[in-house]
């Protein structure tokens, strides 16, 4: 039985939220924190054979895209989102993302020698270049996901496997 929501850090009790199940195509039992006019994803945590076992949620970029468009809404944020705007709000973004990795030479798959804490400050710059760049595509009415499957295809073809005997 779940227990509590894991948040960035913060464990939150039911007492304290509201929960309401996803309207989308995303597993039922994906859930969101509404607190007044802030909704958030939070990942599951629930205890089996007395571990605290932690989950994702998996979720869509349309979904995320339809969270960030709320988002902006609520906070009267979408007359600031202009392609310009994000698009260099992005570029900032990935500065942050550059100075995690601008001292540490080569670093190895999987990032063994880094602190949980430094892989958790990467997971949340790449999450911010992400959902910029979800934002920018929606704003500029481009579906991402489409448009990336078809770049994958494009560099299948320009990129050919090589002939292997």
């Amino acid at each position: 039985m779940l227990s509590s929501l894991h948040f960035y850090g913060y464990n939150i009790p039911f007492a304290n939220v509201k929960f309401s199940p996803l309207k989308s195509k995303i597993r039922a039992s994906s859930l969101f924190v509404s607190n007044k006019s802030h909704i958030y994803l939070a990942m599951e945590q629930e205890r089996k054979e007395g571990v605290l076992q932690e989950r994702s949620i998996d979720i869509s970029l349309k979904d995320l895209s339809k969270q960030l468009e709320e988002f902006a809404k609520v906070r009267n944020w979408e007359k600031f989102h202009s392609p310009r705007n994000l698009l260099l709000a992005m570029v900032g973004e990935v500065g942050e993302l550059s100075e995690i990795f601008q001292w540490r030479g080569e670093v190895d798959r999987g990032l063994p020698n880094w602190k949980e804490s430094d892989k958790e400050h990467l997971g949340e710059e790449l999450s911010d270049v992400l959902l910029y760049l979800i934002r920018l595509a929606d704003i500029c009415g481009i579906d991402l996901g489409d448009a990336a499957t078809k770049k994958i295809v494009k560099n299948s073809i320009k990129y050919p496997e090589p002939n292997v005997f």
